[in-house]
């Protein structure tokens, strides 16, 4: 608009100019017209004087008198004009004598009036008024003339004077009109020249004006751009300009190319619909509307470059695009809109679905609303409730009302927690752990009470259970060790103001563990259910039995005289124990050792107690079992010594004080060594040699055995890596596994670890494991096998023969031999038994191909008959004893024939 008004106004200006032109035009056209007829008005008046003069025609006089008129009007009319003193209809009258045209005269009038001094122009009126007083005077003579004639014919002399008179005149005012003349087309001309660069200069300045004025709307229009272009770009919402016709991106802003991961360039010319995903994110619509009516709005999802979707709100408006209608899209992100929709649906299903009650109510605790986890609970639908006040609900636990206590607590703290009485719709109550919570505004006004209660009959039952098994053992229902130490600490409090005597019996199962290995962890757990029973039998109404752990109990006797009369109680339960248990379909048969502590002669405490009757239970049970102890000093001192050995066990590993030891085995055929048991010792630092029988039991009881194996397997696999660097000759070396060990989920990976880190050749390695512990393990010896067999490491059945159940374990992949158990080799050949369990474990064995190793051969009697019956190999005192391993190495290096205590082999008797 401003570009318009500034071009307007230079056409204007040139407008104006060019009229003002035309009118000095038409006014110089007036001037010169006028000074045209002045000229001939004045010339031709002398003339017509003269002619009067020779004449003295009445013809000539008004011929003169016409133009002397005229002369006389243009002089009236020109001095009356410059005063400014003059009627309209004179000076009309005048123009109109002078013939001049009407439309010179406003211009003619202004210029007489306000331009008299303009160059030429007052030359040439000067010219014209130095005539005036001549045009008077030819006035006179003319009259002088006539009066002459009047007279009488002038005399020629008189005549001639009067016509020199004249030609004075006329010389005078000749040049005068010529000046004029001159002037005024002069005047004409410059009055041309001036106009004709006005209308230049004007034309000039229009066009500085309109260029000046284009580069500012230009800058302005560029700054305009610019600021569009920022507020464009920087704005936080995507903004595309679409073609309404096409649907094709005409221009699109930073947050759009950000959003679309596009450049302008790239973006411009695409369709716009295909921006948005169909509908990935469950929104309103899949795809948003391009300028279909003014302000159309859609929910959708803008694609990225990498596929990920941004749910947005398009919002589109006409508009015009120079010459192209266009739909301007405004595209705002509304994640968090969506993120709060979506948070604010799970809300709702949540309080629909949580198992919890939930009751909001206002902040006149009026209830607004319930949930259906509090219908199911209460009975009570939110209808039912609308408008009840949330007291009128619920009450304490003793039945008073909630008190104000309550409400203030949670408008100074924000919420209350606590256990509360409830009333369902059919008038039963129930216990429910109910929370109170405030919901404020910005101002930390209350809005709303949120309660969420829990019922909590079962839970209370639960907790009720969980504190008895808290304080009872789970397996019997007895006391743990806890409980029966408190109910102890009570009785010895009563007993010490009643001044009578209380008794502490530690019980312990003898050969449990052989029960439990032989029938199974689930016959011995209801064995000892069985215990506890008749233990509880045989106590009175005021003792209390307890579970220690394991397979030992203790018994709280109460009301004694003397801790004699706790004998007979033992007794009594010695008694019961002894007699057959029935468990499922088996009457088992065991014994107990039981040791007595009583209060106040040994020991004052429950622990000190439990403590001493320990130390005699661990007496009665090395003297001769099935019988009970009293507490004395000294078996304390031998605790302490079992105390000290598990001790120094525990730092026995750290530091170092095992090693092996190695019996070889030998190829009965032959007498070659083929291979070697590694068998562990304890070389203590002050005990010296600790034997295995003496500290084998203590580490499984201490949980230390797994840690043992691991440590004999690696050994054994670093002095198998050691001879093969040595070159001695190879020999397999079977290691010892407990149950807990082999029956570990570690166990494979621990083997496969030290196998690998000593680079051992799996065949080199035998792993010995008891038949006990096999039936022990169960289904996990199943999967251990196979993982071995895949391995490549062979397992030996050790003690084979001493079982009790299936022999199904045989036909495991990675068993590959038997060793025939001691027992029976100490039999053969004399023992017909013997003999015969012999005979047919090798036979089984040659059956399963699986070869047979004899352990414990003792004399020559022994190593004839396996021969004979096809044993392949064997290993005892006849051979070797255990060997250090320097001993083991020179029988190795001596070709392995050699043994230090073998005095010859019998071969075996060839048939026929």
């Amino acid at each position: 608009m401003p570009l318009a008004y500034a071009l307007a106004l230079a056409i204007v200006l040139i407008m104006a100019m060019t009229w003002g032109v035309l009118q000095i035009q038409v006014t110089l056209a007036g001037f010169l017209n006028s000074e045209s007829i002045w000229s001939k008005a004045q010339k031709q008046a002398v003339i017509d004087l003269g002619n009067y003069a020779l004449s003295g025609s009445p013809d000539d006089l008004a011929q003169f008198q016409s133009h002397y008129d005229l002369l006389q009007s243009d002089r009236w009319g020109r001095d009356a004009i410059a005063s400014g003193h003059y009627r309209k209809q004179d000076i009309d009258e005048v123009f109109r004598k002078g013939n001049i045209m009407p439309a010179s005269k406003p211009g003619m009038i202004f210029m007489l009036r306000h331009f008299t001094g303009a160059p030429h122009l007052r030359a040439s009126l000067d010219a014209w008024r130095s005539t005036d007083a001549s045009i008077d005077e030819l006035g006179r003579i003319a009259v002088q003339i006539q009066q002459l004639y009047a007279k009488g014919a002038p005399t020629a002399d008189q005549i001639a004077r009067i016509r020199q008179r004249i030609n004075t005149l006329n010389a005078f005012m000749e040049p005068r009109t010529n000046l004029f003349s001159v002037e005024m087309v002069k005047g004409a001309i410059w009055a041309g020249q001036m106009l004709f660069w006005c209308v230049i200069g004007a034309f000039c300045l229009a066009a500085g004006l309109w260029l000046w004025m284009a580069r500012r709307i230009v800058e302005s229009i560029r700054g305009s751009e610019e600021r569009y272009r920022l507020l464009f770009d920087s704005a936080g919402d995507a903004i595309v300009m679409v073609d309404r016709r096409s649907g094709r991106v005409l221009d699109a802003n930073r947050t759009a190319s950000a959003w679309t991961g596009c450049n302008e360039r790239e973006l411009v010319g695409r369709d716009f619909t295909s921006l948005f995903a169909h509908d990935p994110l469950d929104l309103d619509n899949g795809l948003p509307p391009v300028g279909s009516r003014e302000g159309d709005i859609a929910l959708t999802s803008l694609l990225g470059r990498g596929g990920e979707v941004r749910p947005v709100e398009t919002r589109s408006s006409l508009a015009r695009w120079g010459d192209t209608e266009v739909s301007q899209a405004i595209v705002r992100d509304v994640s968090d809109r969506v993120a709060m929709e979506h948070e604010r649906r799970i809300a709702a299903k949540a309080l629909g679905s949580i198992a919890e009650g939930v009751i909001i109510a206002d902040a006149d605790r009026r209830v607004v609303t319930v949930n259906a986890a509090h219908v199911e609970i209460t009975g009570f639908t939110a209808q039912a409730l609308q408008g009840v006040r949330f007291d009128e609900t619920r009450c304490l636990a003793d039945d008073r009302p909630l008190p104000d206590s309550v409400w203030r607590s949670i408008e100074l703290g924000g919420n209350w927690r606590g256990e509360v009485k409830s009333r369902r719709r059919d008038g039963s109550t129930y216990p429910e752990l109910l929370s109170i919570s405030a919901i404020r505004d910005d101002s930390g006004q209350v809005l709303h009470y949120v309660a969420v209660f829990t019922n909590i009959t079962t839970t209370k039952a639960d907790q009720r259970r969980l504190e008895h098994l808290a304080t009872h053992d789970l397996l019997t229902g007895l006391a743990n060790r806890t409980e029966f130490e408190r109910r102890c600490g009570d009785a010895l409090e009563l007993a010490s103001r009643s001044r009578s005597c209380v008794a502490v019996l530690f019980i312990d199962l003898d050969a449990f563990k052989i029960v439990n290995d032989s029938y199974s962890h689930a016959i011995g757990d209801r064995l000892l259910a069985r215990v506890a029973e008749r233990i509880t039998a045989e106590l009175g109404p005021n003792d209390l039995a307890g579970r220690i752990g394991g397979d030992e109990f203790t018994a709280l006797v109460t009301g004694l005289d003397t801790r004699d009369e706790a004998a007979h109680v033992a007794s009594r339960l010695l008694a019961a124990l002894a007699a057959p248990i029935p468990v499922d379909e088996y009457d088992i048969v065991l014994s107990a050792s039981i040791g007595i502590a009583s209060y106040p002669l040994d020991g004052e405490t429950p622990s000190a107690l439990i403590t001493n009757a320990d130390a005699a239970m661990y007496a009665a049970k090395s003297e001769e079992r099935n019988a009970f102890r009293f507490y004395s000093p000294i078996m304390q001192a031998d605790a302490r010594k079992r105390l000290q050995l598990a001790s120094e066990l525990r730092q026995a590993l750290a530091n170092d004080e095992f090693r092996l030891v190695f019996q070889p085995s030998l190829d009965l055929r032959t007498g070659r060594v083929v291979a070697a048991e590694a068998l562990l010792r304890w070389q203590h630092p002050k005990r010296g040699l600790v034997m295995p029988d003496n500290f084998i039991p203590m580490a499984e009881s201490l949980g230390l055995i797994r840690r043992i194996d691991e440590w004999v397997l690696r050994a054994a696999c670093a002095w198998i890596k050691q001879w093969e660097h040595e070159r001695v000759a190879p020999i397999r070396i079977a290691v010892n596994v407990s149950a807990s060990w082999f029956g570990h989920p570690a166990f494979i990976e621990g083997l496969q670890r030290a196998l690998r880190d000593y680079q051992v050749d799996p065949k080199r390695l035998l792993l010995e494991i008891t038949e006990s512990a096999i039936l022990r393990l169960g289904e996990g010896t199943h999967r251990t096998m196979y993982a071995l067999h895949t391995m490549g490491v062979g397992v030996a059945i050790d003690d084979f023969g001493t079982g009790y159940s299936s022999l199904a374990y045989l036909k495991l992949p990675a068993v590959v031999c038997l060793k025939i158990d001691r027992t029976f080799i100490t039999g053969i050949p004399r023992s017909a038994d013997d003999v015969a369990i012999v005979e047919a474990i090798l036979a089984m064995a040659r059956s399963l191909r699986l070869y047979a190793i004899a352990e414990g051969i003792e004399d020559e009697e022994q190593h004839e008959f396996l021969l004979r019956a096809g044993c392949e190999e064997g290993q005892g005192y006849l051979y070797a004893r255990p060997l250090e391993v320097p001993d083991l190495m020179r029988m190795l290096k001596s070709g392995g024939n050699q043994p230090p205590t073998r005095l010859r082999l019998v071969p075996p008797p060839r048939a026929g």
